[in-house]
């Protein structure tokens, strides 16, 4: 790949307005050049709030102004300039990319190809599962994101829009990075249904607003969320997506790098009512301790008597002290209030 563009604009950067999907509202953010990718970043706590491929940058009004960009054609992220270099340099830098890539047409990705190169030499003897645990193995980072996103979208038809004061959005982001550190996943709200949490591909967790607003600290929805983390990293949340978009989606998205957004239809009333995964004690209570949060508090959460979360509450390992504060006061107001917009 050519890199006389990149390098020429690496350092550029300006303000810009993201709307992280059609339903929330728009943010600013500073937009900065990387070695291949945009990255979206919060001008207040400088966290990087979302990372774009530069070849899949598409124009959504070419000649216009502001001008307005997606990361994809079927995405769901927006993002608009008025920064006539920005403008300029992302148009060049696209340009550029583009003419290096091999092969005209829709980023893919190359480990997708060569998924679909071994599907299509082995496809006589694949079944069904085996080929969706191979599609969930190949499938991006950037793309796991943009189909986490369709499916809260289509959660969002039966649990509401996410909560999203702009205060509250603030404070849930803090404690995503307290909990999670650097790369933190994404933190949502929910303002209905039955599930207290629940996770979707790209990272995303989401917590009912009863973990927060009827709650005195910011402790049991802390836990909730690092319990979704371990069902992650126990689980690839891929998996029972692709199965219940079936095999023909599955095999759309191995082939041609993109999953149809009907296919998932209806999986966010499935997933918000579907129970919990049971989670490794061990590996759970290893992550309060790493986290910094006492594990008692989402214990009596789940089970008031304690019976059924016994080891969670006797291996607490902040028994004996207390642990490090999650949130500032102030920002824990703001996160009680997030659904007050």
């Amino acid at each position: 790949m050519r890199t006389t563009a990149l390098k020429q604009y690496q350092k550029l950067e300006s303000p810009g307005l993201w709307r992280e999907a059609p339903e929330m509202q728009r943010r600013e953010v500073i937009v900065a050049f990387g070695e291949a990718s945009l990255t979206l970043s919060d001008p207040r706590t400088e966290a990087a709030l979302s990372h774009w491929s530069l070849p899949a940058v598409e124009r959504l009004n070419p000649g216009e102004i502001p001008a307005l960009f997606a990361p994809g054609q079927d995405a769901l992220e927006t993002l608009e300039l008025d920064d006539p270099t920005m403008i300029a340099a992302l148009e060049k830098v696209r340009h550029t990319l583009a003419t290096a890539r091999p092969r005209p047409g829709r980023l893919r990705g190359s480990l997708l190809l060569a998924g679909t190169a071994l599907v299509l030499l082995a496809g006589a003897v694949f079944v069904p599962g085996a080929m969706i645990d191979h599609t969930a193995a190949m499938v991006p980072p950037t793309m796991r994101k943009s189909i986490g996103r369709t499916a809260l979208a289509d959660l969002s038809q039966v649990a509401g829009a996410p909560c999203s004061d702009v205060s509250g959005l603030s404070a849930l982001e803090k404690l995503s990075a307290r909990l999670f550190g650097e790369n933190p996943p994404q933190l949502v709200v929910l303002r209905d249904g039955t599930a207290l949490s629940l996770h979707l591909p790209g990272r995303i967790i989401a917590l009912h607003r009863s973990l927060i607003e009827n709650q005195n600290s910011p402790d049991v929805a802390a836990g909730f969320a690092l319990a979704e983390a371990e069902r992650i990293s126990e689980t690839d949340p891929m998996l029972p997506l692709l199965e219940y978009a079936g095999v023909r989606a599955t095999f759309g998205l191995l082939t041609t790098g993109r999953l149809a957004p009907g296919s998932v239809q209806g999986y966010g009333r499935l997933v918000l009512t579907e129970p919990p995964s049971e989670v490794d004690t061990e590996h759970l209570l290893t992550r309060f301790a790493e986290a910094g949060v006492a594990s008692t508090p989402y214990a009596r959460a789940v089970d008031p008597s304690g019976e059924s979360v016994l080891r969670l509450i006797e291996a607490d390992p902040f028994a004996q002290e207390a642990a490090p504060p999650l949130l500032k006061d102030g920002d824990w107001i703001s996160l009680q209030a997030i659904c007050a917009e």
